[in-house]
């Protein structure tokens, strides 16, 4: 390990060598232990003692003993406790950015802006904190009142991946915490000191403000932790964010003992570039959208639909732009992109680039693995024939299927045609093209675009999608309600008790 990163490390409390649990106090944990590694380099950046099933129950009976008290702070307080650790993210904003970056391969300003992420959420939830709003109805008898109001729903458990480390982390935190919930997180087992390191700010503020210890952490193996949180009656909801695989696991045991899941899975974004688009301004949106993150974004485009008329000159851009992006070490000057996070995923690439040759796929550029340390790879290009099998699949690798078409119909069936439904966009300078695709029978994914990429959502608005995407929705807009439990009051201020519907029952 270099110097270099023990000094991130340090600044941030995370030891070499640390407890997996977090409950208020870090727990001594017995369970295995857990390596995590530099992408980039292969170096083990430090070890985690990964929770048992005791110590994962010590976790869950801390969160449920928070909740009851945090539940009685005003939101308005809650939100102040929140404001503090937006701040202190801030003091710490430089170190983590790089801790993400050493332990999963981000572009330095990318892990700089998932932080940033974490920070704008904290705002974003301060001002929800006042305005956790419910509605008033006119009742249909005299002399009675009807309201709704919302109340915390119970400790949540969230569940992250390797791809966006702390930020999802904070979709779901933040919002919760003003909502009166406490969590548990289980982090990927890719990004454990991220999850650590988070987990250590969030304590000090707690510790500051004597609020009870609702930021819980519990690292450990799917059979002992993940799917015992999934299956535990006190969670009342399971943020899981990862594959369509998982998805559908995680959502069938939630159903099964009737709590809620908010579910964030695969995308296989596409893009519609019409004839008349700004073909300067679309290469920048598909080169970031699309080899950005090394595609390990869920909103990465994986799909390019050109129409004819331009498909020729595009095809050419593309093929002279993605050979000149830098791929190298994440924290260099001018790198744009770094490894994939394992070697899995260096496989799975090249499996997929080998399929969609052998079902007539033509790779006009990229795909290489390069010869150095770490887990490298460059972008690649396939032109692709319409129904190509490999383009309905999720491969989470800067991959990118080329395929014309001739109408916006025909563009808009294509682009439908696959399980998921996350993220999608139109370039074109033509209202009329621009409204068909945002209307109902155009795109039929969670986020729609149009003259900017699949990736980079604001967090003002509620993210999320449709199909096998999971329809959950986090963030922004009216995403707080999925973490408190709606409650219809009606009051009934008069001397009489008339009945709705007109229904008469006199004893």
């Amino acid at each position: 390990m270099t110097d270099t990163t023990r000094d991130i490390l340090a600044s941030l409390g995370v030891t070499t060598d640390h407890s997996g649990a977090f409950d208020g106090t870090w727990i001594q944990t017995s369970g295995q232990r857990l390596e995590t590694l530099n992408p980039s380099t292969g170096e083990v950046l430090g070890s985690v003692v990964m929770a048992t099933p005791a110590e994962y129950e010590r976790v869950v009976k801390s969160s449920v003993a928070a909740f009851d008290e945090w539940r009685t702070w005003t939101a308005p307080g809650r939100g102040e406790i929140v404001r503090q650790l937006g701040d202190a993210l801030r003091e710490h904003k430089e170190a983590l950015g790089k801790l993400v970056s050493l332990e999963v391969g981000k572009i330095y300003s990318e892990g700089l802006g998932e932080v940033q992420e974490m920070i704008d959420m904290a705002d974003l939830a301060v001002g929800m904190s006042r305005q956790l709003y419910g509605k008033t109805m006119h009742s249909e008898r005299p002399q009675h009142r009807m309201y709704e109001q919302w109340m915390p729903l119970g400790p949540v458990g969230i569940i992250t991946a390797f791809n966006f480390p702390v930020a999802v982390w904070a979709w779901n935190a933040m919002v919760a915490a003003v909502c009166g919930d406490s969590m548990v997180w289980k982090p990927s087992p890719e990004a454990p000191l991220c999850s650590i390191a988070v987990t250590r700010i969030a304590q000090r503020v707690l510790e500051a403000n004597g609020a009870p210890a609702i930021f819980n952490l519990a690292i450990g193996t799917v059979e002992e932790v993940g799917e015992p949180m999934v299956v535990d009656s006190r969670f009342p909801l399971i943020s899981a964010t990862g594959s369509v695989p998982m998805g559908r696991r995680v959502g069938s045991l939630v159903a099964q003992r009737m709590g809620r899941s908010l579910l964030e899975l695969g995308g296989n974004n596409g893009i519609v570039v019409m004839d008349d688009a700004d073909l300067d301004l679309t290469l920048r949106g598909v080169v970031f959208a699309a080899a950005g993150t090394a595609g390990q974004r869920c909103t990465t485009l994986r799909r390019l639909f050109l129409q004819k008329g331009i498909a020729a000159e595009m095809k050419q851009r593309l093929v002279q732009a993605f050979p000149s992006i830098k791929v190298g070490d994440p924290l260099e000057e001018g790198t744009l992109i770094g490894p994939l996070i394992n070697q899995t995923a260096v496989d799975n690439m090249q499996q997929a680039i080998a399929t969609a040759q052998e079902q007539g796929g033509t790779l006009l550029c990229g795909g290489e693995v390069l010869d150095r340390p770490g887990n490298f790879v460059t972008p690649a290009v396939i032109d692709a024939p319409q129904k190509l099998p490999i383009t309905c699949e999720e491969t989470f690798a800067p991959i990118l299927y080329v395929t014309e078409f001739e109408t916006l119909e025909e563009a808009i069936e294509l682009h439908n045609a696959v399980p998921q439904g996350l993220s999608s966009a139109i370039f074109t300078l033509n209202l009329r093209h621009a409204e068909v695709f945002l209307s109902n029978t155009g795109s039929d994914c969670g986020i729609a675009n149009v003259n900017i990429g699949t990736s980079g959502a604001e967090i003002g608005g509620a993210f999320g999608g449709e199909k096998e995407t999971g329809g959950g929705r986090e963030a922004g807009s009216d995403s707080w309600k999925a973490y408190m439990r709606r409650q219809t009051c009606t009051i009934n201020w008069g001397t009489d008790l008339p009945l709705a519907q007109g229904v008469e029952f006199d004893v």
